[in-house]
């Protein structure tokens, strides 16, 4: 079985948004050389999140209001966590749109459904973070 690991570096320069990170992970199935396995991809920070969904501007501004509605970034006071931070908002985003995705790889592709990709979710920028690909397979 073979085994390969990246980290992706992402520093967005605003504290929320959306980035498609499809095109690097399947950089990485092709750096691999498995052809049949399974792609974890996972955020590598408590604020940040991966998740798989469709690239349509229109829902991701639908993520923005609704994630905003559920775990509103102010008054920081609402929050217990806000007493040294002001990003208690951040960490309750993630839980909402996940850590991690696990996909298949079939015949040295990513097994994906009509419009799916791989997104990393950010809610609290302006500062470096981490995301793991870790793929098995033969």
């Amino acid at each position: 079985m073979k085994s390969y690991r990246k980290e992706l570096r992402i520093n967005m320069p605003v504290r929320r948004g959306y980035l498609n990170i499809t095109p690097e992970v399947e950089k990485c199935v092709r750096e691999s050389g498995v052809k049949e396995g399974l792609v974890l991809v996972n955020a590598m920070n408590i604020t940040a999140s991966v998740f798989i969904n469709d690239d349509e501007p229109g829902l991701h501004a639908d993520f923005e209001r609704w994630l905003e509605k559920l775990a509103p970034e102010k008054p920081h006071s609402q929050y217990a966590h806000n007493g040294f931070e002001d990003n208690a908002d951040a960490h309750l985003k993630r839980q909402i749109m996940g850590r991690e995705v696990v996909v298949a790889i079939t015949d040295g592709k990513l097994d994906f459904g009509t419009w799916e990709q791989i997104f990393y979710g950010e809610y609290d920028g302006k500062r470096e973070k981490r995301v793991l690909i870790k793929i098995i397979g033969e």
